[in-house]
């Protein structure tokens, strides 16, 4: 990993970054972890309120959309949130590199939050949207790759490190829907949504301040800057793709040719479309040697088991979101309950978690399952986490409110198996990817949720209280299906990662 301009190493990198002092990590691990915390504070927080948000009626605070649009935005927005991430990459691998594209990214996200906490309306929303959409792509793809910098390749304490970023990444999206969902809930939802806003500027003081002293030249170099010829056309095009995209927005907009639902079928196609050519984009390229092209290879049946993996959990903020509020039993030993609160559960128990498999794969070392393996566990544990969704509606059919037992239960499962699957595929993309498309690749890892939440934007329509055996009974399945597949193929996987483990 060199940077043509200021010569920069690999081994120069790891140099440069105290390796000690933040629980056995390198210390650029505490910027990275902290900043990262309030980030997600922001976004977590938003996303406990937004799908109430959108369909709570409008004399209630709300925008009054209908229950089947509300789920498609969300998931449509998840999916734009990670599809942005390849011009995060992009531009942190050709122009600005890893530590200002997240300081940027920041920004933006902080402004995003301030707009929807104005009484706007739809149409804040939409800006705001635009804003988080566009600023996250830039972060929180460049801030995992940081994290990759910090470590040199063969050092055994990567796994670990990303699963301990993991767990402030959760830290930050427990504590979110119990306090921007409870004074949205309670209060206001724009009191709520400016909270969020709080917590990203909190996030850019912390990344300010710390980075120069515990990041080192961790990602402030950049992998494969532009040359000069190059420059001219690619803000020529960048600017042309803009205003193609302003005058198509502004001819079939107000006219009602591109639709919420148009524009959500569009999407979901873009999210199975934009990886596919990724990986032959890389995969061709003659900046990829014959290792990285065979590990590529090996990427793409993980990557694969990713999608179904997100396109299960992703659900947690949708439908299952929905079950809180409209077929839960919201209370629980006497304490009445906030259906936003249930969003907490998935990063609880991966700070309850996050340690003990940390410290297990310390302490197995070489003898950890394969990554293929890791994988293959963590989609098993997904579809398991819809099984258990079946019995609420078998034991007592589809009208009465159910024991919120339930809901801890699937939401347990799918963190066992996103600590199997998530921190390891950050670890094996930092691995696996090209020299000259590090932080691309580490975008195209997080269209992998992208790909996942534009395939939920068609299917979480399907859901409803009727069809409620079906939809997690074919889900689930499906995913235990190729976690099975995936486990049997482990061996010729790890074959083509041509030595990475």
């Amino acid at each position: 990993m060199t940077d043509n301009k200021n010569n920069i190493t690999e081994e120069s990198i790891v140099k440069s970054v105290p390796q000690t002092g933040f629980f056995g990590q390198p210390r650029g691990l505490f910027t990275l972890f902290f900043t990262e915390f309030w980030e997600r504070f922001s976004y977590y927080g938003m996303r406990a309120l937004l799908l109430f948000y959108m369909y709570t009626e409008i004399a209630a605070g709300g925008l009054g959309f209908s229950d089947g649009t509300a789920k498609s935005i969300m998931a449509i927005y998840g999916s734009l949130v990670y599809m942005s991430g390849i011009i995060g990459g992009w531009i942190a691998d050709r122009i600005l590199g890893t530590q200002r594209t997240v300081f940027y990214g920041g920004v933006l996200i902080m402004a995003g939050h301030i707009v929807l906490a104005l009484p706007a309306g739809a149409t804040a929303l939409f800006i705001s949207m635009f804003l988080i959409v566009v600023g996250t792509g830039l972060l929180k793809p460049n801030i995992s790759n940081i994290v990759g910098d910090l470590y040199s390749r063969e050092d055994t304490r990567r796994d670990s490190g990303f699963s301990i970023f993991y767990m402030g990444i959760n830290m930050g999206a427990f504590i979110a829907p119990l306090i921007v969902g409870t004074l949205g809930q309670e209060y206001n939802f724009h009191l709520g949504f400016g909270v969020a806003a709080i917590g990203m500027f909190l996030g850019l003081i912390v990344f300010v301040i710390t980075k120069k002293k515990y990041l080192g030249l961790a990602g402030s170099y950049v992998p494969n800057p532009l040359k000069g010829d190059e420059k001219k056309k690619v803000y020529t095009r960048f600017a042309l793709g803009a205003l193609i995209i302003a005058i198509l927005g502004a001819m079939t907009i107000p006219t009602g040719i591109l639709t919420i639902n148009r524009f959500t079928y569009l999407v979901s196609i873009l999210g199975i479309v934009i990886p596919t050519l990724y990986f032959i984009f890389m995969y061709r390229s003659p900046k990829t040697n014959e290792d990285e092209k065979s590990r590529l290879l090996a990427y793409i049946p993980l990557f694969v088991a990713a999608i179904m993996f997100w396109a299960i959990a992703e659900q947690g903020s949708i439908i299952l979101a929905e079950y809180a509020d409209k077929r839960t039993r919201l209370s629980a030993f006497g304490i009445s309950l906030k259906s936003s609160w249930f969003q907490s559960l998935n990063p609880l128990f991966i700070i309850t978690l996050a340690p003990i498999f940390a410290g297990l794969w310390m302490k197995m070392g070489n003898r950890q399952p394969s990554t293929p393996k890791k994988f293959s566990y963590g989609l098993l544990f997904a579809g398991l986490s819809f099984l258990v969704m079946i019995f609420p509606a078998t034991m007592g059919g589809v009208d009465s409110l159910v024991s919120p037992i339930w809901l801890v239960l699937s939401f347990f499962l799918v963190v066992v198996g996103e600590l199997l699957l998530s921190p390891v595929g950050l670890s094996a993309t930092t691995q696996l990817a090209p020299k000259a498309f590090s932080a691309q690749t580490m975008s195209l890892w997080f269209l992998s949720n992208a790909a996942a939440q534009a395939i939920n934007a068609q299917i979480v329509k399907l859901y409803t209280p009727e069809t409620e055996i079906i939809y997690f009974g074919v889900i689930g399945g499906i995913a235990i299906m190729l976690a099975i597949i995936l486990y049997l193929s482990s061996g010729k996987i790890q074959h083509y990662m041509r030595g990475v483990r």
